[in-house]
């Protein structure tokens, strides 16, 4: 390992942990006291705050709370780091305003030359969700849900809080234990178990109205709230599907589910997963994308909801 690299690799090593010792790292990297030794009296030199501890057993601790000192890229790490910026551009990721402090910070680091290597990547490469006339790394254009960064650092310190969310017939508040947060078809979904009806609940964040501690004393656990809710996930759609409907599912499938093939030539499958048909959303994808299966599939079981959307959707072009 080069010593640009290892000096960073230690760096990272320290700023984890709340103490360690010359002994540590020389166990851990495989170096010499000496070249230990080094190492760290070169890291102080750049500003990490380190306060070193006399005695038989001494080592260092990581002053907390400070600003990290200046990190050495190579040019690979720089442009892996740009494309990470330029990839999730769009996105209505949180921590926009940090994420654009960032990239400043980045660039302000770069030499000219490898400014202009950027500058040519951010002309030629293009991702989804980028606008060709305004390809612009440090963009205002994907301000994420004003309450998305409240719910992370809410749900970093305690997953069970009660949420106000707007919904058909008005605002109503659940006491919830947080499973998920995760963006699909660019919304930010919350996976939540409702503690008081004993179920799963799916939330838009963008319906998220407020957001306040869950002071119950008795709480349900972690392993009971995941028992719970397997239960729930009863296979509630199963499928048989002919080669022209397998090759539909090759082409695109929404759900987090896999074929089971029923011959050794993979022409014929059944599938067998679980819809969440209080969710209106899910309930149409699913009704849209069994019509983009087409006619080769036989059903063998499917929520009443979803059949009466099928039947509905094609009365639509055979009445």
């Amino acid at each position: 390992m080069k010593k640009v690299e290892r000096i960073n690799t230690i760096m990272r090593y320290i700023n984890n942990r709340a103490h360690f010792t010359i002994s540590e790292i020389m166990e851990e990297f495989n170096i010499s006291r000496s070249t230990a030794v080094r190492d760290i009296r070169e890291i102080e030199a750049m500003g990490m705050p380190l306060i070193a501890e006399v005695g038989r057993d001494g080592g260092y601790f990581v002053m907390q709370n400070s600003v990290l000192p200046d990190v050495r890229f190579t040019d690979n790490e720089v442009k892996a780091l740009f494309i990470a910026f330029m990839a999730t551009r769009n996105l209505q990721l949180p921590y926009l305003k940090s994420r654009l402090s960032l990239a400043e910070k980045l660039l302000g680091l770069l030499s000219e030359d490898q400014q202009d290597d950027l500058v040519l990547l951010n002309q030629i490469l293009l991702f989804e969700g980028t606008n060709p006339n305004n390809p612009d790394l440090l963009d205002l254009s994907d301000l994420p849900h004003p309450m998305l960064e409240k719910l992370i650092q809410v749900l970093l310190m305690d997953r069970y809080f009660v949420i106000t969310i707007n919904e058909v017939e008005g605002s109503n508040t659940y006491p919830i234990y947080l499973m998920h947060l995760y963006r699909e078809k660019s919304r930010w979904m919350m996976e939540c178990f409702d503690i008081k009806e004993r179920k799963k609940l799916m939330v838009p964040v963008d319906h998220l109205v407020n957001i306040e501690p869950y002071s119950a004393k008795k709480r349900l656990s972690k392993k009971s709230i995941e028992k719970l809710s397997k239960q729930q996930e009863v296979e509630n759609l199963i499928l048989e599907l002919g080669p022209k409907a397998i090759a539909q599912f090759k082409k695109y499938h929404p759900i987090k589910a896999s074929l089971s093939y029923t011959n050794p030539f993979q022409t014929t499958a059944v599938l067998k997963t679980y819809i969440q048909v209080s969710d209106e959303e899910e309930l149409m994808d699913m009704i849209n994308w069994l019509l983009f299966l087409g006619e080769d599939i036989k059903i063998r079981e499917i929520p009443k909801e979803v059949l009466a959307g099928l039947r509905g959707r094609l009365s639509l072009y055979y009445p």
